[in-house]
């Protein structure tokens, strides 16, 4: 007779509610094969769902300030690029937070709260921003209020941190890298989703004659609308069928210590190129193209109409090129792999430049699509940097793998908020190339006028993309310098 073979089940807390699991040894294969794997996946596939509604939620001004003028609300250039870009700042900051929210409360009741807030920039967009009081406000309360409204849309950027905390305890380590890219994956699609998806369902009922129009109906409290019923069954979801791991307590020894290590801060800034570039021209590219080629624009009606929409198709690239790049840094290493997509971009970045300057809408957006899937690859190649280097480090001297493997989670959650800030850079930079165009168009004394001097300057955006250029070149020669170069430290450790 075969003897019964004693298999781990994971152990619940029932003094805390059928949800919290107290035993979890993801190491433990015989504990892994018998239950912990499906209760990981489970909980991985909740988490993406969120995570991705919370990614659509951060960008979906992008799609709104091109509507502003079709609902009565006139903004200048500069103006919408802060509408824009504070969500970003606010997302970015509440990446931090977010990260120890799941130690604290636990991350089904985490993912629950965090979801439950995406309906406040819902509810804001459908309710206040469409509202006749709005439009028939004085100019600088109007911009207070949607820039109130906007900076909500910042949650959706914290809920990235926290989901990938979460997740993070749930898998053993030699899979947590497929887990973890697939959660970010999944997060990024949610920008191509929104892009996709709003644009058209503002126009839902327009008739399409009048779509075609320079100015036309739109219902931005669609915007709004489109997303609550998923943000109520991705909090339904969470609460139901997630659960918190007892062992997922914050290690802020970790965060310490990465703190005081010189790498945190390299491989924060090489994210800043990589994931800030992607999710900062996430927020801008459609609003730099509407004011780069209104000539172009003009007598393209569809274009015109759906501009939002391609942004999704970039957001959609560097999204699937993501998780690409993790797998090629995998063989050939991930700071080879950045350096090749920093100097890519450098590349691309040039070639728009060409496109702004011989009027060439085809030739700027090809080199952007190439810029997204450059960041994309980027952002797999430099999160797979941040463990090798932390292995070196720890061979080096001879420490505990096991605390050195945690500094490398508390580098990437550091890295991945300072990242985010970077797409605030971005759109800082647009927005400061646009001040001059701004003051001459506001100098304009009819419409006709306005448009004439709005055209005539369409090559403003110039000045930012050279910032950017020199930026790529910077990042490649430190990538090249710290992790490449012959007699660098970490050269040796194929990083």
């Amino acid at each position: 007779m075969t003897p019964t073979i004693a298999v781990p089940q994971v152990k619940e807390a029932a003094a805390r509610g059928s949800r919290w699991i107290d035993h979890w040894d993801p190491e433990d294969t015989a504990f892994w094969e018998a239950s912990g794997r499906y209760t990981a996946r489970k909980n991985l596939i909740f988490s993406i769902f969120a995570e991705h509604i919370g990614f659509s939620i951060w960008v979906i001004w992008t799609i709104v300030v091109l509507n502003l003028a079709n609902v009565g609300i006139t903004m200048s250039l500069s103006e919408l690029f802060w509408l824009t870009a504070i969500p970003n700042l606010v997302g970015s900051f509440l990446r931090i937070p977010y990260t120890f929210a799941v130690p604290h409360f636990g991350g089904r009741l985490w993912t629950t709260i965090s979801a439950s807030l995406l309906l406040i920039p819902c509810l804001l967009l459908a309710i206040v921003v469409p509202s006749g009081w709005v439009a028939d406000m004085s100019h600088g309360t109007q911009f207070w209020v949607l820039f109130g409204c906007a900076a909500t849309a910042g949650f959706g950027g914290g809920n990235f941190s926290s989901s990938m905390a979460n997740i993070s305890f749930f898998y053993p380590e030699g899979k947590k890298g497929l887990a973890l890219g697939l959660n970010a994956a999944g997060g990024n699609m949610g920008v191509a989703m929104a892009q996709l998806l709003v644009p058209l369902a503002v126009i839902v009922g327009v008739p399409a004659a009048a779509v075609k129009l320079p100015v036309h109906e739109v219902h931005v409290a669609y915007a709004g609308v489109l997303f609550m019923p998923f943000i109520v069954l991705a909090a339904f979801c969470a609460w139901w069928y997630m659960d918190s791991l007892t062992q997922a307590k914050a290690d802020t020894t970790s965060y310490k210590r990465a703190l005081g290590s010189s790498h945190t801060w390299i491989m924060s800034v090489l994210y800043i190129g990589t994931f800030g570039s992607f999710i900062g021209y996430s927020f801008a590219l459609p609003l730099v193209i509407k004011n780069t080629f209104p000539d172009f624009l003009a007598n393209h009606a569809f274009i015109a109409t759906y501009l939002a929409g391609l942004g999704f198709i970039g957001a959609l690239l560097g999204s699937i090129a993501r998780p690409l790049g993790g797998s090629l840094a995998d063989r050939i290493g991930g700071a080879r792999v950045t350096l090749v997509c920093f100097v890519g971009m450098g590349l691309f970045t040039v070639l728009a430049i060409v496109g702004v300057q011989h009027r060439s809408f085809g030739v700027f957006f090809f080199s952007y699509m190439c810029i997204f899937v450059l960041s994309g690859a980027g952002n797999g190649s430099t999160y797979r940097m941040i463990p090798s280097i932390f292995a070196q480090i720890g061979r080096r001297e001879s420490g505990d793998p096991i605390d050195y493997k945690r500094r490398a989670a508390a580098v990437i959650g550091i890295a991945g908020a300072i990242g985010a800030f970077g797409g605030f850079l971005i759109q800082v930079v647009f927005r400061h190339a646009s001040l001059d165009v701004a003051a001459a168009v506001k100098a304009a004394k009819t419409p006709a006028e306005k448009v004439a001097v709005a055209s005539a300057r369409s090559d403003w955006s110039v000045s930012a993309l050279y910032v950017f250029l020199v930026a790529y070149a910077v990042l490649a020669l430190i990538t090249w310098t710290v992790y490449l170069r012959r007699s660098a430290d970490m050269a040796q450790a194929a990083i």
